[in-house]
């Protein structure tokens, strides 16, 4: 087995072990995630605006 896929199926099995046993967890976290990629992307838009303005 390659090592990739090896990592790859450790991390989905994290991941699922995660979501099963700590499903409040596990969507905190996500909406976490998807917040600061919203400030992320806010903050690009805010210096394209900025710059060319």
């Amino acid at each position: 087995m390659d090592v990739k896929k090896l990592g790859i199926a450790i991390g989905v099995i994290f991941a699922l072990f995660f979501v099963i046993s700590q499903p409040r967890g596990s969507a905190d976290f996500v909406l976490d995630i998807l917040g600061l990629l919203e400030d992320a992307a806010g903050s690009v838009v805010l210096f394209l605006r900025s710059l060319f303005s």
